[in-house]
């Protein structure tokens, strides 16, 4: 059973990008850090902005690629290799558009679903097997939108949904953290049923 001893964040540098749906990843590691109280210092050998948290009595690394978005992967395999951190001690944060604002799921491996941060990471650790906290943001319904629509702000009723995900997630980080990772998956996945609206009966 693998622990969880690093927490990567997925987003783009920049003020400009700060509020944009691509950038859920960081706005979860900016919860994390506020919660255990740590500074996250830019590290030129890590190509990014790291703090080592510690979150719920266990000690783990917080991780915001500074690269952009495409190029992830160099932040996380530096950091990774440096403190001996295996492909499934890493849990990545991402924004998913092939889930509604507002449904978080948790998993490990699988595709990339054509999101570059993870394809980036994938390729530098050289194994998808590693875990991923997949923050739904919704999609355009077009494909032709997908780009500049990641690239702009949630609508206020969309974030309000993504915030109540991060934080189910959250309260579930114990259990990540210890490892007990189908427990927690278990258990996300059950509140996001809870989540759904059901549809009446015909």
């Amino acid at each position: 059973m693998s622990t969880i001893k690093l927490i990567v964040g997925l987003g783009n540098p920049g003020a400009e990008y700060a509020a944009t749906r691509h950038n859920a990843g960081f706005w979860f590691i900016d919860e994390l850090a506020r919660e255990s109280g740590t500074t996250l210092r830019h590290d030129s050998k890590f190509h990014g902005l790291a703090g080592k948290a510690r979150l719920h009595g266990e000690e783990v690394w917080l991780l915001q690629p500074q690269t952009f978005m495409n190029r992830s992967g160099l932040s996380v395999v530096a950091l990774a290799q440096f403190y001996k951190i295996l492909p499934d001690q890493i849990l990545v944060v991402h924004d998913e558009m092939d889930i509604p604002a507002g449904q978080v799921k948790l998993k490990q491996g699988g595709g990339n679903g054509g999101h570059n941060g993870l394809k980036d990471i994938q390729s530098h650790l050289s194994t998808p097997n590693f875990w991923r906290l997949r923050l739904g943001v919704g999609h355009p319904g077009d494909r032709n939108e997908v780009v500049s629509f990641v690239l702009k702000p949630p609508r206020r009723e969309e974030q309000e949904l993504i915030d109540a995900a991060m934080l189910r997630a959250q309260n579930l980080l114990p259990r990540m953290l210890k490892g007990e990772m189908n427990i927690a998956m278990q258990q996300l996945h059950t509140d996001e049923s809870k989540q759904r609206p059901h549809k009446p009966a015909p």
